[in-house]
């Protein structure tokens, strides 16, 4: 079935893998970033005349947000710009989206959870409460995008790794320099592939499944947890040395518990997450 499908953060971790994903499909992709470049166009998904402008003119079947304000620390001080990114952004898309009655698929978080509830997978039902500016802002989007559009799909992820920068190349870098490295222990989330949420998001997309879905690899762990599975997998010899949240203070607090329970799918496709192990041993070899 051919669709024009609009990609915003197309330059993004996400961005990247659904371009992978959909690079044998029946689609046109309209690629958007902030500024246009080879291939892509420049759409400030803030400015809702751009916004109305570019959907219009390519006539969107889809909408695929992979934009956002992602920087969790620089959103506790720049809390106006991560509102328009994260809220506003996707309010905009889902108001043009409703006059070329297109789909909209919007990227959500963990951090819309406090994280402190204990340790029982959350589920899409569960009360939302996040602690920290991006994890708020996110929300606010979630919340504009079930206000102002029928047609969508709300995917929480966690932990995400792909092309770009990310944990497991920061841990690989670090894990080159030095014999060890310390890492919080006390943070248990999953980790997850860009590439399988390129493969969900292919999933879903073309179908009229919608709502809020969680959208992370199967298992969890800690921080300290997935520090030590990369370097077993790289054959590196690096000590990690378990850290608490205390001692590794960040200017946004983080969930300490955030692993997510992929209710929605289970009850309503037969679609499975890879298992996060597993994801990350396919992404490995991608390494340059």
């Amino acid at each position: 079935m051919s669709r024009n499908i609009l990609v915003t953060g197309c330059n993004g971790q996400l961005g990247r893998a659904i371009q992978k994903e959909y690079a044998n499909d029946d689609v046109k992709l309209v690629l958007t970033d902030v500024v246009s470049g080879d291939g892509y166009i420049s759409l400030d998904i803030t400015n809702l005349e751009e916004v109305e402008k570019t959907v219009k003119e390519n006539n969107i079947d889809v909408i695929i947000n992979c934009a956002a304000h992602t920087n969790v620390n620089a959103c506790e001080t720049q809390w106006e710009l991560a509102y328009k990114i994260n809220a506003i952004g996707p309010r905009n898309l889902c108001i043009a989206a409703k006059q070329t009655n297109a789909k909209v698929v919007q990227v959500s978080t963990d951090y819309v959870f406090s994280g402190d509830e204990g340790t029982t997978p959350l589920t899409e039902f569960d009360p939302v409460g996040p602690q920290s500016a991006y994890g708020k802002t996110k929300l606010e989007g979630e919340r504009f995008v079930q206000m102002f559009s029928d047609r969508y799909f709300i995917l929480r992820t966690a932990w995400l790794y792909g092309d770009g920068n990310n944990f497991v190349k920061t841990m690989i870098k670090l894990g080159s320099e030095r014999d060890e490295v310390g890492v919080v222990s006390d943070q248990f989330g999953s980790p997850t592939s860009a590439s399988e949420l390129a493969r969900l998001i292919h999933y879903l997309e073309p179908t009229d499944n919608f709502g809020i879905f969680h959208a992370t690899c199967e298992g969890e762990c800690s921080w300290a947890d997935f520090a030590e599975e990369i370097f077993k997998q790289k054959g590196m010899n690096v000590k990690v040395n378990h850290l608490t949240t205390d001692e590794y203070p960040t200017p946004a607090k983080r969930p300490a518990y955030s692993v997510l329970d992929k209710y929605m799918l289970r009850l309503t496709t037969d679609f499975k997450m890879k298992e996060w192990k597993e994801a990350l041993t396919e992404y490995i070899p991608t390494l340059k």
